[in-house]
Parts: C-alpha cells; sequence; structure tokens
C-alpha cells in the first residue's frame, strides 16, 4: 500500500489489556504510531494474584475504549487499519478468548483480515521498537511469567530452542520468593525494590543447573532455599512457635529482609548471565536480546551490561515501557511476520487460542 501497512495489535494473555498500532513500510522495522495498557494488578492484588476470570471480565470492559484511544492517538479511524493481529497464545485461555473474538469480530464487521501471534514472539521481537534496535542474528533470552527461555534467532520466524526452564520460571522464582517473605502481589517488582539496600552476599543460595552443562534453568529448588532461609530467619528472631507464621518475616528487621531479597536476585541474575554468555560464547553470535518482564530488572541490565563490555558484546532490550506485555509488541510482531512472508492475515473469522504454544515454528 502506498502509506503502508497499518497494523492493529490487541493484547490480552494475562492481566493486561493492550492497544496498539503500528505502520509497515516495506523492509523497514514497523513504526509504532500509538500504544495503550490498562494493568488490572491492582484488582488482582487482594487475592494475591491474577485471577483467571476476573482477568477475563476486565479484558472485556477496557478493549474497545483502548482500541478508541490509540485511534485517537494516532490520528487514524478504524476503517484505515489493514490487519488486526491478536494474542492467540500463550496465556490464560479465557482472557486469551477475549483478544481473539474482539480481533476477529472487529475484522468481520470491517471486512479486514486478522492474524493470530504468539506471545513470546511478541516479546523477542519487542527491542526492534527501541531506539537501539537489533538486527539477526542474535540469542534472545525471553524472560517473561512462567517463560524462560533461550533462543538462537535467525530471522522474523526462525527460531531455535536452545535452553529452557525444567519447572520454575525466572519470573516466578521472583514472585514466588517474594510471597514467601510477605511481600504481596506483584512479589517481583517488590522483592527487587527491597534488594536495593540488602546485601547480595549476605546469603548463600544455590544457582541451580549453573555447571550443568546445557543451557536449561532450573529455580524451584531456589525457591524452597529461600522458604528455609526465611523461616530459620524468623525462629532465630521469634522463637520455633513462629516457623509457620506467614506474617513473621514482615516484622525482622528491615535490614535483614533486605538481605535475604538481595540475595535472592542475585542467585536469579546469577543464572540468567552466565547462561546467556554460555549460549553466545556456544553459538557464535554477540549480540543478545533480553525481552519479558524480568528484562526490566536493574541488577540484570547492569550485570548483563558489564559482562557484555568486557566480551566486546551487545545487548538490547526493549523500552522499559515495552517490557510488561503490551500491545505494541503484538502490532509489532504481526507487521514482522507479513513483511518477512512467513505469515498470512485472513478472514476467516473462526478463531481458537493455544493457552500452551511452545515457541519454536518457523
Amino acid at each position: 500500500m502506498e502509506n503502508g501497512l497499518l497494523v492493529l495489535g490487541i493484547e490480552s494473555s494475562c492481566d493486561e489489556t493492550g492497544l496498539a498500532l503500528v505502520r509497515a513500510d516495506g523492509q523497514a522495522v514497523p513504526r509504532l504510531l500509538a500504544h495503550a495498557l490498562h494493568s488490572q494488578v491492582e484488582m488482582h492484588q487482594a487475592f494475591g494474584g491474577v485471577v483467571p476470570e476476573l482477568a477475563s471480565r476486565d479484558h472485556i470492559r477496557r478493549v474497545l475504549p483502548l482500541t478508541e484511544q490509540v485511534l485517537r492517538a494516532a490520528q487514524c479511524e478504524l476503517a484505515m487499519v489493514d490487519v488486526i493481529a491478536y494474542t492467540r497464545g500463550p496465556g490464560l485461555a479465557g482472557a486469551l478468548l477475549v483478544g481473539a473474538g474482539v480481533a476477529c469480530a472487529i475484522g468481520a464487521a470491517m471486512a479486514k483480515p486478522v492474524l493470530g501471534v504468539h506471545h513470546l514472539e511478541g516479546h523477542l521481537l519487542s527491542p526492534f521498537l527501541s531506539q537501539d534496535p537489533p538486527s539477526f542474528p542474535f540469542v534472545a533470552l525471553l524472560v517473561s511469567g512462567g517463560h524462560t527461555q533461550l533462543m538462537r534467532v535467525d530471522g522474523v520466524g526462525i527460531y531455535q530452542l536452545l535452553g529452557e526452564t525444567i519447572d520454575d520460571a525466572a519470573g516466578e522464582a521472583f514472585d514466588k520468593s517474594a510471597k514467601l517473605m510477605g511481600l504481596g502481589y506483584p512479589g517481583g517488582a517488590a522483592l527487587s525494590r527491597l534488594a536495593q539496600t540488602g546485601d547480595p552476599t549476605a546469603f548463600k543460595l544455590p544457582r541451580p543447573l549453573l555447571h550443568s552443562g546445557n543451557l536449561d534453568f532450573s529455580f524451584a529448588g531456589l525457591k524452597t532455599a529461600v522458604m528455609v532461609q526465611a523461616r530459620r530467619m524468623v525462629v532465630s528472631h521469634a522463637g520455633a512457635g513462629a516457623r509457620d507464621d506467614p506474617a513473621a518475616f514482615g516484622r525482622l528487621p528491615t535490614s535483614q529482609q533486605a538481605d535475604l531479597a538481595a540475595s535472592t536476585e542475585a542467585a536469579i541474575v546469577d543464572v540468567l548471565v552466565r547462561k546467556s554468555l554460555s549460549a553466545l560464547q556456544q553459538s557464535g553470535l554477540q549480540r543478545l536480546v533480553v525481552a519479558g518482564g524480568v528484562g526490566a530488572n536493574r541488577v540484570l541490565r547492569r550485570q548483563l551490561g558489564e559482562a557484555s563490555r568486557q566480551r566486546g558484546l551487545r545487548v538490547y532490550y526493549p523500552e522499559f515501557e515495552l517490557c510488561t506485555d503490551n500491545g505494541a509488541m503484538i502490532a509489532l510482531a504481526g507487521a514482522m511476520r507479513l513483511q518477512a512472508g512467513c505469515a498470512a492475515a485472513n478472514t476467516d473469522y473462526a478463531f481458537d487460542v493455544l493457552p500452551r504454544w511452545p515457541l519454536g515454528f518457523s
């Protein structure tokens, strides 16, 4: 098209509703015109985690107003949109169905084609929207929600899995450790804030699979070690009777809480950094892309930055606002797949969703 391809992206895989518009011009990286995001964090805090039914209902309330907001910001009309991209999976089934249903309804009403997009591919490609975008090939560290994976990326849709978590993901290790410390939801961010004043060497916590000889991850054992250490600290401070009191850790001196938080964060980051460097060495590549919510962690960014400078490597990230789930990454991934010719939008408005969908297709 003369003015390029205008792609509307809809993200609704979990607890964020994201809408965005990107324009794809020829072979250049698509440009982000506007995006809007609503987070459900405040709603789910009362329950200590995401309630799937509530998440789905909130997506229903938010998706159309956010669509209108994005169109206004981009000074576009819905009729000008060429393709509607939506998150097909992975994620919560009910939440995914909202985005897929709205996308296909808009497509059918406006006679526009639709395209289902892989949520993790959106994260993987999101650094292309940054001011310092990468180029192919590169190694990608995907650290989003329940996913921790290392991928070799040779082009759009050309992905080779190098390693992945065999149990808890890095994000789950942050959140579950935070819950053991009584830090509430979302726990990962709270743990990192607490860790800023702590000593990361205060407690010797395990680095699972660090010397396994492969690029897989495991964080379940770390979570158990954090639980054991937290209970020891509680018993030492308040006696054996407080061992199973969920609020007891919060009554410890703040410095002790911060030390355990910092030691936990250090263990997670150490594994992520060293496995990522091993992936680069084994693949012979010199570019690393870090994407997903944990990619916003400042300790991870600092340590990867230091390691990359020492080794002559480059590390790329999405902008901070695009580390969380968002519509921009879905619109971008849809546009880049269309540009690369590895996907075709369609006008068959019957849809399905894939709550469990491995990223490894080509």
